[in-house]
């Protein structure tokens, strides 16, 4: 099974968000437990970057960045990506990218906080929690 992992996720571990942490934790865990399973969408890497660094420094920002992309496979797309996303039925484009990175990379789900904006995917689309209900025995 491959995964495309969204910003979110990624944002709850690297923040230790207190109510997403523990699921987004297992999420990044589970991809330990299984090699070449998850993806990251390009855009998520600056957003991360972005986000870390305005909360905590550049120095933390650019040492989260460098162990997700130990962790994690970046989704390979790029103009024919972007236009597919211009065309999903999606309110959020960043969301339409995601499932753009998604469809690029082979992902068979998209793992995010914000299921409801993904009502349009053609991915099928799980919270943390019920991604990792699918997958552990």
């Amino acid at each position: 099974m491959k995964v495309l992992v969204d910003t979110n996720i990624l944002l709850d571990v690297a923040l230790e968000r207190t109510e997403f942490f523990a699921d987004s934790d297992s999420v990044v865990g589970w991809r330990q437990e299984n090699p070449g399973s998850c993806l990251i969408a390009w855009h998520t890497v600056s957003n991360v970057y972005y986000v870390l660094k305005r909360a905590q420094d550049d120095n933390a920002a650019r040492g989260f960045v460098e162990t997700a992309l130990e962790i994690f496979e970046v989704s390979q797309t790029g103009t024919a990506a972007a236009k597919q996303a211009l065309l999903l039925d999606v309110n959020d484009f960043e969301d339409a990218l995601q499932i753009a990175a998604a469809l690029a990379g082979g992902a068979d789900v998209i793992v995010t906080r914000d299921e409801p904006d993904y009502t349009a995917s053609p991915l099928p689309v799980r919270s943390p929690g019920r991604f990792l209900a699918s997958v552990m025995p």
